[in-house]
């Protein structure tokens, strides 16, 4: 592998896809996200946990610029994702839990209500898996969701990643009052792609 420190690493910090207009966070964004993730909550409640926490529009802001350093140092990779259309945020998604040594990423998501059930998420997620073969050399691509997130796990399988097993126990519900389990989807180099 490259030893090329992360932090040096170059690639595109904003993209096309169809439909979206894709970029890294930008400080200011706060008001905005905040706004999509509180029209959004009845939806994103049952399956992520931050979105059972009260969050005011400055939270959002300080989360937003934590990204957006995480972004420059290459730890964590998050996007907004624009409709075309009407200019609005569509989703947020990201290339998390990186492994730089063995270019592993984990591709998440979330769409604003109002623009889901249109295949934002699959179009993001798949940019994103471009984005993380032809530019940053990916040798491994994770989608993971809580199996009972059949939403999400369509984009999957939608984008051919391979269910290789649930992980039985292994996270708290996003309302912490039981285990959940996490389904696995991935792709190899010289396997999927």
């Amino acid at each position: 592998m490259s030893a090329v420190p992360p932090i040096l690493i170059d690639f595109p910090d904003r993209f096309e896809s169809d439909r979206l207009f894709i970029r890294l966070p930008l400080p200011g964004d706060g008001a905005e996200v905040n706004a999509a993730m509180q029209e959004s909550l009845a939806e994103l409640r049952p399956w992520l946990l931050w979105a059972n926490r009260d969050q005011n529009v400055s939270d959002t802001e300080q989360i937003i610029r934590q990204s957006h350093a995480k972004f420059i140092e290459r730890t964590d990779l998050r996007f907004h994702g624009y409709d075309k259309r009407s200019g609005e945020l569509a989703i947020c998604c990201g290339l998390h839990r990186i492994d730089w040594h063995v270019r592993v990423f984990e591709i998440g998501y979330w769409v604003r209500t109002k623009f889901a059930g249109n295949g934002f998420a699959t179009e993001a997620a798949g940019s994103l898996e471009r984005l993380a073969i032809e530019h940053l050399g990916a040798n491994r691509i994770e989608i993971r969701c809580d199996r009972g997130n059949v939403r999400s796990a369509n984009v999957a399988l939608r984008l051919g990643y391979v269910l290789e097993g649930t992980l039985r126990g292994n996270q708290l519900s996003s309302d912490s009052s039981r285990l959940t389990d996490t389904s696995v989807y991935a792709k190899v180099r010289g396997i999927e792609f």
